[in-house]
C-alpha cells in the first residue's frame, strides 16, 4: 500500500468569542486532511491552530503541509512510525500539522485493519465525562456561566484565569459561591501570572478547593516551578511547559508539577501523546487529555486516545461546547450532556461535509 495523494484544506469554524490570559479567539483556524492509498481506505486528520501557545498559523499550517504532503507521497502508511519520524526529520517543532498527519495515518491504518481506532491502539471502551470550561469574563458572568453548566449537567467546570491576581480569585470566589460545594473545579491560567501573583493566588484559592491549576506561569520559568509547587497548596498541572515525553521526563524529575496536559497540537499527534503518558505513568504523574479548538473530527479522535490509555485521568474535551457556531462533521463522537460516546466504526469513523468543503480553500498533493 502507498500513499497517492493528499486533500488539504483551511477549516475556518466562526465561534462565540472565547478568552483566555493570552488571546481572544472568535474563529477556529483549523487544518483538515484526507490522506489516500493507493488501495483501500482513506484517512483523515485535523488540528487546529493557536498561534500564542504553540506557534503555528493556519496560513503556516496550510503551507507545511503541502511541503508534508509532496514528502509522504509513494510512502507506505501503515508505517506510521517511520512516516512522523521522516517529518521530523524534515522539519523541526510544527507540532500542529504534524499531529493532522499522524491522526490520518492512524485513522487509515485502523481502517486497513478493520477496527475502530481505540481498539487499534489496544484500549477497550470506558466512560469519558468531560469538563466544561469558562472563558475569563467578569466575575459575576463567569459565575452565570458556571451556573448555567451545571444545570445542563456539568460535575466539573475549568475556570480561564490568569488576568489579574485578586479579580481571579474573585472569579473563582463567586463561581464557588453560585455552583456549591459539590461540583469539581480546576483552573488555568496560561501562563498569565508571574511568579509571585501565581504563589498569592494559588494560596488564596486553596479556600474554594480546586483540583488543581494548570500552567500558572510562563514556560520561561519552569525552573521556578519546582518552587511554585512548594508553596501552593493547588496542585499544578503543566500545559505549555510540556510538548514531548523529555519536557515531561524533565519537569517530573525536577518535581515540578502533580499532573500534565497533553494535547495532540502540542505533541504533534498521537504516537507522542502516548509516549508521554507512558513517561508519566512510570513516575506516577497522572494525565488530562485536552485540545485547542478541534472540530468533532479531532475530538472524536482524542476520545478513541482516551479510551486507549488508562494514565489519561482528567478529560479536558469540551472544544466543541464552546460556541461554535457550525458543525460540519458526518459521523464521529457525541455529546450526551458531557459524556462521549463513539461509535465501532473502523479507525475514527469520522469526516467533513463535503458542502462544506465545498466552500473551503483546498490543494490536492
Amino acid at each position: 500500500m502507498k500513499i497517492s495523494h493528499i486533500e488539504i484544506f483551511k477549516l475556518a469554524l466562526p465561534m462565540e468569542p472565547f478568552v483566555i490570559a493570552t488571546e481572544v479567539a472568535t474563529v477556529a483556524q483549523n487544518t483538515f486532511l484526507r490522506i489516500h492509498a493507493d488501495e483501500g481506505p482513506v484517512g483523515m486528520g485535523e488540528c487546529s491552530a493557536f498561534p500564542m501557545l504553540v506557534g503555528e498559523t493556519q496560513a503556516t499550517c496550510f503551507e507545511v503541509a503541502k511541503d508534508f504532503a509532496r514528502f509522504l507521497k509513494g510512502k507506505d502508511p501503515l508505517d506510521i512510525e517511520g512516516c512522523m519520524n521522516g517529518l521530523h526529520a524534515r522539519l523541526a517543532f510544527n507540532t500542529t500539522i504534524k499531529s493532522a498527519f499522524d491522526m490520518a495515518l492512524h485513522d487509515l491504518a485502523a481502517k486497513a485493519a478493520g477496527m475502530p481506532l481505540y481498539r487499534f491502539l489496544g484500549g477497550a471502551r470506558r466512560e469519558i465525562i468531560t469538563d466544561f470550561t469558562i472563558g475569563i469574563g467578569a466575575p459575576g458572568a463567569m459565575a452565570g456561566k458556571a451556573l448555567a453548566a451545571v444545570a445542563k449537567g456539568a460535575a466539573t467546570l475549568k475556570l480561564k484565569l490568569g488576568k489579574h491576581g485578586p479579580e481571579d480569585v474573585e472569579r473563582v470566589r463567586l463561581v464557588r459561591e453560585a455552583v456549591g460545594g459539590g461540583i469539581a473545579l480546576r483552573v488555568d491560567a496560561n501562563q498569565g501570572w508571574d511568579f509571585d501573583t501565581a504563589a498569592a493566588t494559588l494560596r488564596a484559592l486553596a479556600a474554594f478547593d480546586i483540583q488543581f491549576c494548570e500552567q500558572p506561569i510562563h514556560h520561561d520559568y519552569d525552573y521556578l516551578l519546582p518552587d511554585l509547587r512548594k508553596l501552593s497548596p493547588v496542585p499544578i498541572m503543566a500545559d505549555e511547559s510540556v510538548f514531548n515525553h523529555h519536557d515531561a521526563i524533565r519537569l517530573i524529575g525536577a518535581r515540578a508539577v502533580d499532573y500534565i496536559n497533553v494535547k495532540l497540537a502540542k505533541s504533534g499527534g498521537i504516537l507522542e501523546a502516548i509516549r508521554i503518558a507512558d513517561a508519566a505513568e512510570r513516575k506516577g504523574v497522572a494525565c488530562m487529555l485536552g485540545g485547542m479548538l478541534e472540530s468533532r473530527l479531532a475530538l472524536t479522535a482524542k476520545v478513541h486516545l482516551a479510551m486507549s490509555h488508562g494514565n489519561f485521568r482528567f478529560y479536558d474535551l469540551d472544544t466543541c461546547l464552546l460556541g461554535q457556531l457550525v458543525d460540519p462533521v458526518l459521523g464521529g463522537a457525541k455529546y450526551d450532556k458531557f459524556s462521549l460516546g463513539i461509535g465501532d466504526g473502523p479507525g475514527i469513523a469520522a469526516d467533513i461535509d463535503p458542502v462544506f468543503l465545498a466552500n473551503c480553500e483546498s490543494v490536492v498533493i
